[in-house]
């Protein structure tokens, strides 16, 4: 299950089981319907006329309001439709049924209605008009300045849908009366609403167009409530790919880790259908309010209004975007966002105000979270900063010290918009909800579930046990294998950490073991592996060595990883002591070294048997090395989320280059061998905007000496039954032996683009993905023991590969469920080879939205 993810639907999950109860109110509910077809409307805006009180329908067009608002009249509007005032009964339940009839408008005569109409874009003034307003967007670009500036204010705020008091007469939600003085009411749908988090932060943004650079200094941050469960800057990292910046102006719009066609966009014309609705005045000026769907409800695009001036700059000054009824997203039920634009004296576009209401659902059933973030901005200027040396500080991100620690009187006076009062309750609520068993130890087993570790005291923790995920597993060597391990956390000293296990295996009964200690050159908020690391760490280890089954994002311990298709037996043991010194920069840049010894012994599974002059073999107990290697990697941009392991990437977007070279000399630290080897690293994900995405992995390298095979270039066989990444599924653990090597792995996700028009298939909401892997590898004869004296034999089942390459390929379905994803893979080529699969079934949880 990806990291990235578990956090949030165990806070999902978590917060079902707390009840609310609302104060007394009116209740109205019922549903929207077309008058002419009779289907549910989604998302119509349901309003208590004279206020700001409200709600919108869900996706199948039900609503539900409760107000204490005296107000009588309720209005339903929608994009396309004749708005309809509807009279309600006082003092009773109102259950309404409310039928809206289609807008017809022309269009150069043709008469044209949202919904089953025949569109055509030849001849259409709606797109001939929106071509015009594509082409002036450049125009209009603040980012055309030498420089730009501006202070942004953002409030985002996470909350628990539809808290009635009908809720709080169930079973164990009585524990959680006191929860009614915390029960709050959103401005935006008018349901009772419970606030789990609220973070603000104001920050003052530099831009410069020569040399490009942007900076973002931080001024202020306050957080309160639920995030404290989980990894501060990892929660951080994930809110801001999952709910970015929308730049309406770009072809495509990043938006819950996928990628939108904009209606702004230079294939919006093929995306999307254009309506020209209305004239209607927006602060004063005549604009014409553009309406637009897209061709296939789906996809990854939206509905919505642009407001559009009609003089011939062509200026956009306000935005309502929602997402289509039937897109393909997951845990998302609806959205909304608005933008508004202000022009300058030269008419430059300046943005006034962002605003984002997303409605997440983990089960249709469930009540859900409601989140919402509001971004203001306000002090543009094109002036060049005062202090110009702000371009030359390190890292896109720069927090104040002070950033953290403001008193009420600062937020007071420097907030954009005011914050509501039960908004400033909610660490308040959180200390109450402690003090009942049932939410307590809740929070505390998912604390373990999202962390992976057991804190040894309820606050600031200064060692863990853990990982737990490691605690049990199993190999043809070891058996049973069960594992314990702790940490020390930056609360028992900020720079000096120590971490360690012990593991022990039923079938070999040998104790392994590994313990740590690492110095760090700078403070840490919390764990050693926080970005950016500047360590020295030294590690001593003797444990099992798995040949050819090194995975990227999980530890070999992973109790999920212990099912295999094939016998594990390439196994042998490798104690080993390391010097290491890392350095990360905010330019993406890292470099490393490590000082390396080890000795690696010879199993029943995977002898040493060395080849003599005489043609006789001897068997060799071990094998020693000492050795150094260098590491530079290049990641401009990455973006990812931070356990304490692992990195685990968000996205792909950026570009990773890594480049290592390990060398070491025969007789010096120990070393048996001369030894050089040189790999080359490439990653980037590829956009194909409203057709999905392809990752590349590409990889190459070459051992230039003369060494017995646990040296040579092992690729990574994948023998359990799930989905891993940079490893072949179908191959066995040693199967081929080279000394240069070049490797591709390919994956293509459609995100619907064939199954979304399919009758009765897009109804699933499955996504296709289809997979390429391949490696070309090569031997040369120093290295080939049939040609070499002094190296050790192939164990059986091992390989040198021919002039083809060995390649798999897969065609798979993911979003099964919303969480599976299914991959059968077939073997291409060396299926002639005894003993090996020629294809199979794998399997992943793959939670996305």
């Amino acid at each position: 299950m990806p990291t990235k993810y578990i956090g949030y639907i165990a806070l999902l999950l978590l917060m079902q089981l707390i009840p609310a109860r609302g104060v007394a109110q009116t209740t109205v509910k019922g549903m929207v319907l077309d008058s002419i077809t009779g289907e549910g409307l989604p998302f119509v805006s349901v309003l208590l006329k004279g206020t700001n009180q409200g709600t919108t329908t869900d996706a199948d067009g039900y609503f539900a309001l409760a107000s204490p608002s005296r107000s009588t009249m309720l209005v339903f509007s929608y994009l396309g439709y004749n708005e309809k005032l509807i009279t309600l009964k006082s003092r009773r339940e109102n259950n309404l049924k409310v039928s809206m009839a289609p807008t017809s408008y022309a269009l150069n005569e043709v008469v044209i209605k949202p919904g089953k109409e025949r569109y055509v874009k030849k001849g259409n003034p709606a797109v001939a008009f929106v071509k015009q307003v594509i082409d002036a967007k450049e125009k209009n670009d603040p980012r055309n300045k030498d420089y730009y500036g501006y202070e942004k204010y953002e409030k985002m705020t996470f909350a628990l849908n539809n808290f009635n008091e009908e809720k709080q007469k169930k079973g164990l939600y009585k524990k959680f009366d006191f929860l009614k003085d915390y029960v709050d009411t959103s401005d935006v749908t008018g349901q009772p609403i419970l606030n789990v988090s609220v973070k603000e932060s104001l920050e003052n943004v530099y831009y410069r167009k020569d040399p490009k650079e942007e900076k973002r200094v931080v001024s202020g941050i306050k957080r309160s409530g639920i995030d404290e469960l989980f990894s501060q800057e990892g929660v951080q990292q994930f809110l801001k790919e999952v709910l970015k910046d929308v730049d309406l102006f770009k072809n495509d719009i990043p938006l819950f880790l996928n990628r939108f066609v904009s209606p702004l966009s230079t294939m919006g014309p093929s995306f999307y259908k254009y309506y020209l609705m209305d004239t209607v005045q927006v602060n004063g000026e005549p604009c014409m309010d553009l309406g637009f769907v897209p061709f296939n409800s789906e996809s990854f695009g939206f509905t919505g209004h642009l407001y559009i001036t009609l003089d011939s700059t062509h200026f956009v000054k306000k935005v309502a975007l929602q997402i289509p009824k039937d897109i393909n997203l997951n845990f998302v039920e609806g959205m909304r966002i608005d933008q508004e634009y202000d022009r300058a004296p030269d008419g430059t576009r300046l943005i006034s105000r962002d605003d984002i209401s997303v409605s997440f659902k983990l089960t249709a059933k469930s009540d859900g979270l409601h989140a919402r973030r509001t971004v203001t901005y306000k002090n543009h200027t094109f002036d060049k900063p005062a202090d110009e040396s702000v371009f030359n500080r390190p890292g896109e991100v720069l927090e104040l010290a002070e950033a953290k620690f403001h008193d009420n009187e600062f937020w007071k006076q420097n907030r954009h918009i005011p914050i509501g009062q039960k908004e400033q309750t909610v660490d308040a609520m959180l200390a109450r909800l402690r003090e009942v068993p049932l939410f307590y130890y809740t929070e505390q087993v998912v604390k373990v579930l999202v962390s992976g570790y057991i804190p040894t005291a309820a606050k600031k923790s200064k060692v863990d046990i853990g990982p737990m995920n490691t605690s049990i597993s199993g190999n043809a060597v070891e058996g049973l294998r069960f594992r314990a391990g702790a940490t020390t956390t930056a609360y028992l000293n900020n720079r000096l950490f120590a971490d360690g296990y012990m593991a022990y295996g039923t079938k070999d009964r040998k104790l392994k073991y590994s313990g740590g200690v690492e110095y760090s050159l700078i403070d840490k908020k919390e764990h050693p592996n926080e970005f950016p690391v500047h360590s020295i760490r030294a590690e001593y280890q003797y444990d099992v060595n798995q040949l050819g089954q090194h995975y990227l994002y999980t530890n070999m311990d992973n109790m999920f990883l212990s099912f295999k298709r094939k016998k594990d037996d390439r196994v042998t043991y490798l104690r080993k002591a390391e010097l290491s010194y890392n350095r990360e920069h905010y330019s993406g840049f890292s470099y490393g070294a490590t000082l390396r010894h080890k000795t690696e012994t010879a199993t029943a599974y995977v002898p040493f048997l060395q080849k003599e002059g005489d043609g006789l073999t001897r068997a060799v107990n071990d094998y020693s090395m000492g050795e150094m290697e260098f590491r530079l990697r290049f990641a401009p941009g990455e973006k990812y989320y931070q356990t304490r392991n692992h990195r685990i990437p968000i996205t792909f977007d950026a570009p990773i280059f890594t480049l290592s070279h390990i060398v070491a000399r025969k007789g010096v630290l120990g070393a048996d061998y001369d030894y050089n080897r040189t790999d080359l690293g490439f990653q980037k994900r590829f956009w194909f905007s409203a057709f999905g995405y392809t990752d590349v992995i590409l990889k190459a390298g070459k051992i230039w000496d003369k060494v017995p095979f646990p040296l040579l270039m092992i690729p990574n066989a994948n023998l359990s039954y799930t989905i891993q990444y940079e490893s072949y599924a179908l191959m066995n653990a040693m199967e081929f032996l080279n000394d240069r090597y070049a490797s591709w792995d390919l994956t293509y996700f459609g995100n619907g683009v064939l199954f979304n028009r399919l009758p009765l298939v897009k109804e699933l909401k499955w996504r296709e993905v289809l997979t390429f892997r391949g490696l070309y590898g090569d031997l040369s004869d120093k290295n080939n023991p049939a040609k070499s004296d002094g190296l050790f034999l192939f164990p059986e089942g091992s390989y040198q590969m021919g002039k083809k390459p060995y390649m798999e390929v897969g065609v798979g379905v993911e979003n099964i469920l919303r969480f599976l994803r299914f991959d059968y893979v077939w073997r291409l080529t060396y299926r002639e080879l005894p003993d090996v699969d020629t294809s199979g079934l794998r399997v992943s949880l793959h939670f996305t939205f």
